[in-house]
């Protein structure tokens, strides 16, 4: 069990049959009447966010979520591959579980696969990738003073936003969390 009273960034808990990640958390004591906490709350089943408040002392069962780190193999349709480290199996994840999550990710990278009670949920990239560029445009002399930027397609597919220097040749890292780039390699 946790009491609303120990909230942080991350806890995870379960209320009224759904499970709850925290975002963000306050505890608020007002001049007048009781102190309480107030909360933004992603369901990690649904992706939903909500906005509740708390008793200090009120108490939830806390939700164990099981975060694995699996190398992803390679995608057919709508299904994606993932191979356990450890067995070697190999554990198929449907494209609405993966979303955007994989738009940064290329075969044999590791990837944090999140369920819960054997339930696949989520999927966290690795925060930074290195990544070939595909496809941009050339960038002009000169053109450089106001920090411009310009599309640049990337070996996985994605579309990102990068400095005019770069080329169609460059390696660059990429932020997964922001889609934003980093720098050359």
């Amino acid at each position: 069990m946790i009491m609303a009273g120990d909230f942080r960034n991350g806890v995870t808990f379960e209320q009224d049959g759904n499970v709850f990640q925290v975002v963000e958390f306050q505890h608020v004591k007002p001049g007048k009447g009781a102190a309480f906490v107030r909360t933004k709350l992603k369901n990690v089943i649904t992706g939903g966010v909500v906005e509740k408040t708390f008793r200090p002392t009120e108490k939830m069962p806390k939700a164990h979520i099981e975060r694995k780190n699996m190398e992803y193999s390679y995608n057919d349709g709508d299904l994606y591959y993932f191979m356990d480290q450890e067995t070697f199996d190999m554990v198929p994840i449907g494209k609405e579980q993966v979303g955007d999550a994989l738009k940064f990710v290329k075969e044999n990278m590791v990837c944090m696969i999140l369920s819960y009670k054997g339930s696949v949920f989520g999927i966290e990239p690795p925060t930074f990738v290195e990544l070939a560029i595909a496809e941009t445009e050339p960038g002009f002399k000169g053109d450089t003073a106001t920090g411009a930027t310009k599309p640049a397609t990337l070996e996985t597919g994605a579309v990102i936003q990068v400095p005019l220097f770069v080329d169609g040749s460059d390696i660059i890292r990429v932020d997964t969390r922001t889609g934003e780039y980093m720098e050359r390699v």
